[in-house]
């Protein structure tokens, strides 16, 4: 296979996977606990027992919302290539493996990293089962994915909260040959400088599978307690400062001395962008230099960070500009397939502008070969 840009962040989302994957698939035990559909007032809705809302069946974004015409101008590019009105008729472009591709060549990318449905596991609200339906979900993602292996490089999802279960399912995983775990990032999730994450840095390491953190943002606000305007400039606000949530995990993953402990583990911070963590990275050098010596670090944490460390990115223009502090080797472009705030099918128009002037070497190893090393794709 023959590749010159392949997505590190592109999406399954939950709601646009089979309708009783969960229900057909659960242990007795965990059957009446699963995600499944009913009919609401705009069409199926994915839910929970105990009151989770997941969203439309093939909605919009990850949180499966209904599509607006002229709200958003991103979904408004999506919409025009038929993909949600295709998942009206239960054409399931996402998750059908070879519909999948027809979207990737219709984006000119040649392969796609996958993340999946951890944020649905915390929505779940029940840790025994949500640690059910992962495994149910790799599952899948392991039969998806075997269709067209090169070309689909989806990560094994994992839970946060229970880390006996983790372990084990990276274990499962690594034994079916994949090429990189997903874990939950929760808003309640235990900080990973807490001796927790030890078993998983650990298995993270003996068996070289990269470790991933999507961004999630922070917690939602109640918008039900605002007036209207109110509620706008929460959600404004929200939206806009998603991805800087991400900084606070980077510092926990460094300070955590789990890169000097681990040196074969490797961390990719997805969809987190790119433009703050040049400051991040001289901040924790600042404060590792001034007062925190005594920590398991023998080295700055900057150089850690170009060591084991990866971030992913869909469009950022100051990021770019700082390629040089960040390292050109720890950068990985993505579309961020088929969210709201992704690029698809418009990459190779951002690729030119925001990459046309940047070195040739450079730019291929932003939108191809990091990707391509780090998920073994050469």
């Amino acid at each position: 296979m023959k590749y010159d840009v392949i997505s590190a962040d592109g999406h399954i989302d939950l709601i646009w996977l089979p309708t009783d994957l969960f229900t057909a698939n659960a242990s007795a035990k965990f059957k009446d606990r699963m995600p499944h559909v009913e009919n609401g007032p705009d069409g199926p809705r994915w839910v929970s027992k105990n009151g989770a809302q997941f969203g439309l069946v093939n909605g919009m974004g990850s949180a499966g919302r209904k599509y607006v015409p002229g709200e958003i101008y991103r979904s408004d590019r999506m919409a025009s290539t038929g993909l949600y009105e295709d998942g009206k008729k239960g054409i399931r472009r996402l998750t059908d493996p070879d519909l999948r591709l027809k979207d990737q060549d219709l984006d000119g990318v040649q392969a796609e990293v996958l993340y999946g449905v951890l944020g649905s596991s915390g929505r779940l609200n029940d840790g025994e089962a949500a640690c059910e339906m992962l495994g149910i979900y790799n599952d899948w993602l392991h039969d998806f994915c075997s269709h067209h292996p090169e070309r689909l490089i989806g990560l094994a999802n994992v839970p946060s909260h229970d880390m006996k279960a983790a372990v084990a399912e990276v274990k499962r995983a690594a034994d079916r040959g994949v090429r990189g775990i997903d874990v939950a990032n929760r808003p309640d999730m235990i900080p990973l400088y807490e001796e927790f994450y030890e078993p998983l840095w650990q298995i993270a390491h003996e068996t070289k599978i990269p470790v991933h953190f999507h961004t999630i943002g922070g917690r939602s606000p109640d918008y039900t307690k605002m007036t209207p305007k109110i509620a706008r400039r929460a959600f404004a606000t929200h939206i806009t400062g998603f991805q800087m949530h991400m900084s606070y995990m980077l510092i926990q993953l460094m300070f955590s001395g789990a890169l000097e402990r681990y040196p074969d583990l490797k961390v990719v911070i997805g969809e987190a962008g790119l433009g703050w963590i040049p400051y991040v990275l001289e901040h924790m050098d600042l404060e590792w230099e001034d007062q925190f010596k005594d920590l398991d670090l023998k080295m700055k944490p900057s150089e850690y960070w170009r060591r084991q460390c990866y971030a992913t990115y869909q469009t950022d223009l100051v990021g770019i500009k700082l390629l040089q502090e960040l390292g050109e080797d720890n950068v990985m472009w993505g579309s961020d397939y088929p969210h709201p705030d992704g690029i698809w099918p418009d990459s190779r128009d951002f690729i030119k502008k925001e990459l046309g002037h940047v070195p040739a070497a450079t730019r291929r190893k932003v939108i191809c070969d990091n990707a391509a090393k780090l998920y073994r794709l050469q």
